[in-house]
């Protein structure tokens, strides 16, 4: 794992938070909506594949959305989305337990997970369909990776660079997200999916994150090997998420 040194402030105060949990009693065990299937599935439909993020807030945004996120996520849903993603880092974005607790019941997508995940026990804290893995932040990423998955979760890697999917890949993630944002700076960049994304196999599904606003963003992410987007910040600023949602769901002529 990266010192906090190498790290842009925010992100530091993110893990030092996150290595401060407390660790929740108990173990879970699930029986997960399959993520890459619902993928492959809206893009059959016409549809280009988006997980939308329900997203309060975050250190790159301005200001805090209060509106019932049960409501965002089945607008979410109308609008088109394959699959959600719920924030449930509390100190820093908003997020809940609960809130993805309540969202998952209410829609029939896959649900993700969006929590920085450090240790084994981090795990454990409630039942999703996906997991998210940072490779740059998880010590032991195979051993992560099984832990996850001898609970039933699918489970979303994240990578930055080439280094990092070969990580993954050596760890035997399935799932990659990679990250247009550079954690160490935040400065987004969408050419770090089309320069990573290249050295991925066909068998891996492949998630475009951070940095996606406009439809022209989606289709030039599906170019580069995209087999789903990420999207949070263009769904959640929306006064209609439903139509943001639709907005970049509906695939460019």
């Amino acid at each position: 794992m990266n010192t906090n040194e190498e790290l842009a402030p925010a992100v530091a105060s993110i893990l030092d938070a996150a290595r401060g949990r407390q660790p929740p009693e108990g173990r879970v065990s699930v029986s997960p909506r399959r993520l890459p299937e619902a993928l492959a599935a809206a893009d059959r439909d016409g549809r280009v594949p988006v997980i939308a993020e329900v997203k309060p807030t975050s250190p790159t945004t301005e200001g805090r959305d209060d509106r019932d996120p049960v409501d965002l996520a089945r607008e979410m849903v109308a609008g088109g989305a394959a699959a959600l993603s719920v924030l449930t880092e509390p100190e820093h974005f908003g997020g809940s337990v609960e809130t993805l607790e309540r969202v998952r019941e209410a829609v029939d997508v896959p649900v993700l997970r969006k929590d920085f995940l450090l240790e084994e026990a981090h795990l454990d804290a409630v039942e999703t369909d996906v997991v998210l893995l940072i490779a740059r932040f998880v010590d032991d990423l195979p051993g992560m990776l099984a832990a996850a998955r001898d609970r039933g979760f699918q489970v979303l890697v994240e990578v930055h660079s080439e280094a990092e999917l070969r990580e993954a890949l050596d760890a035997g993630a399935d799932i990659v997200g990679i990250n247009n944002r550079d954690l160490a700076n935040l400065v987004v960049n969408l050419e770090t999916f089309v320069d990573v994304a290249r050295h991925a196999p066909d068998s891996v599904t492949l998630i475009a994150e951070s940095g996606i606003a406009t439809p022209s963003d989606a289709a030039r992410m599906r170019r580069a090997g995209a087999d789903g987007l990420l999207v949070g910040t263009a769904i959640m600023r929306g006064d209609s998420v439903e139509a943001s949602t639709r907005r970049l769901t509906t695939p460019q002529t």
